[in-house]
């Protein structure tokens, strides 16, 4: 049976890298880290062609494993439910500025660098507010640091 010397590890690592970069979709990253863990293995304890293979599959489950428990948490909202494709519930919990005074319960609050319309309690200009729903094209506020 043939060996792969470290670096042709080192080399897949890198290519299976570049190929996230032209094909996202979040995995291949995880596979380019166990080629790189088995890199360092074989670098270290010059390991067999079987164990190599074996060193490889076991770095890329569990670092594939890792990976699908990070973007989990990068993928849910404040309240732990899963926001794909509804990116109104990602805007509860931002915070912004009150930008047209909200009177009889309506006016506009600044969030990052867009203007929204905004339903609240009323609110002068420039009152820092927290997003607490969204409702079609508004969003609900309340002044930040209430309860």
């Amino acid at each position: 049976m043939p060996t792969f010397p470290w670096w042709s590890w080192a080399v897949l690592a890198a290519a299976t890298g570049l190929a996230e970069i032209h094909f996202p979709g979040g995995y291949l990253v995880w596979i380019a880290l166990g080629a790189a863990v088995t890199a360092a293995i074989e670098l270290v304890w010059g390991l067999s062609f079987e164990w190599q293979v074996m060193a490889f599959a076991l770095a890329s489950a569990l670092s594939c494993g890792v990976g699908y428990f990070v973007y989990r948490r990068f993928h849910r909202g404040p309240d732990g439910r899963a926001i794909l494709n509804q990116r109104d519930r990602a805007m509860i919990g931002a915070q912004g500025v009150v930008s047209t005074p909200l009177v009889d319960g309506r006016g506009k609050v600044k969030l990052g660098d867009v203007v929204w319309q905004a339903q609240g309690p009323d609110l002068p200009e420039g009152t820092p507010v927290v997003v607490t729903a969204t409702r079609s094209s508004w969003v609900v506020v309340e002044p930040a640091g209430r309860g």
